[in-house]
């Protein structure tokens, strides 16, 4: 049986009290709110991933600060058997997961994304302790029944690949167990900023186009296969990774906030804008040359995001964020083209 919201202790809305739990704290957004907390005086982290020396996920944590490295199979297993050590935790930022929206490997997503998450939820939950996990945008599909964050809007939602699907069963089980008014869960949007040099060619089309225009001084996008959009008029709803960032930290503090919450600029901008920032914030004259779409993204493609905040607004979340092209402009001046990451 789990326990009820008001049986759940005050003090794990303190993320001073106890070990912090950041798992991916390798990846984008896991390193980038280790170095959020970092920015607080907080360094009681415990970062959970896998990586190799030397390597772009070794980069992106060299500069921060924390208290202990675990690997997955290895916390896996500590929480599974109850460890003693375990005590100490008080929050947990779970944002470790398979984010590529081609993966097909459904075994593994199963496993990676839903049942991982599943086991850290209910033991967070018997133990009194704040549970943050990554949702996805990626749960809406093609948006055709909405891309708000209510909660009962969650069955009539259809993803369109097997990560978003990955993604949707644990929130639909959330549901289910009657648990999301204990729990938070963000459905990020197009997150994209420093620190996803790892993720290859599921990298940003900011980090993708900033080596094509190094090389060529032109920049790719893909054509519109659809009459309602002109090439380069698809639109997303993208978000900063430092904004992604506030958001999170900002909900895990906040005792009234449980549920989902989409985490979005809440404006939808359209590829070109998003190209014409890059050749502005160079210093260079917009070359862009449209491509086709690959068959395998045609029908799984969306062509419209756009996150409704109107929930995290209502919670009292007080910050603006960059406009695209602010935002665009901090990555590349102070990351991309100076090849750094956030601490560095």
């Amino acid at each position: 049986m789990l326990p009820r919201k008001d049986q759940l202790n005050s003090q794990v809305y303190d993320l001073r009290q106890g070990a912090v739990v950041v798992t991916g704290g390798a990846g984008l957004i896991g390193s980038a709110v280790i170095w959020g907390l970092n920015n607080r005086n907080l360094s009681n982290i415990w970062l959970v991933d896998e990586w190799e020396d030397n390597s772009p996920k070794a980069r992106n944590i060299k500069d921060l600060a924390f208290d202990k490295a675990i690997g997955v199979h290895k916390f896996r297993e500590m929480i599974r058997k109850k460890d003693n050590d375990c005590s100490e935790i008080k929050t947990i930022f779970h944002l470790g997961a398979c984010s590529s929206t081609t993966e097909k490997d459904e075994d593994y997503l199963y496993d990676n994304n839903y049942l991982y998450t599943k086991e850290l939820c209910e033991w967070s939950l018997e133990n009194g302790v704040r549970f943050v996990y990554a949702s996805s945008a990626a749960t809406y599909g093609d948006g055709s029944a909405g891309m708000d964050d209510l909660d009962e809007d969650l069955s009539r939602l259809e993803p369109l690949n097997p990560y978003g699907w990955s993604k949707h069963k644990f929130d639909l089980w959330a549901q289910g167990q009657g648990v999301l008014d204990q729990i938070i869960g963000l459905k990020y949007f197009n997150v994209f900023g420093p620190n996803e040099e790892h993720k290859a060619f599921m990298r940003s089309v900011v980090s993708k186009s900033f080596e094509q225009i190094s090389q060529s001084g032109e920049m790719t996008l893909f054509k519109s296969h659809r009459p309602e959009y002109r090439d380069g008029e698809q639109k997303r709803d993208f978000l900063y990774v430092k904004d992604a960032v506030n958001m999170t930290i900002w909900l895990a503090q906040s005792p009234q906030s449980a549920g989902l919450f989409n985490l979005g600029n809440g404006v939808a901008r359209t590829w070109l804008d998003l190209g014409n920032a890059m050749f502005k914030a160079l210093g260079k004259e917009p070359q862009i040359r449209f491509v086709d779409m690959p068959d395998t993204l045609r029908k799984k493609y969306q062509y419209f995001t756009q996150a409704k905040i109107d929930k995290l607004r209502k919670c009292g979340y007080p910050d603006e964020m960059f406009s695209l092209e602010e935002a665009v402009q901090d990555y590349l001046t102070g990351y991309l083209v100076p090849d750094l990451r956030l601490g560095s």
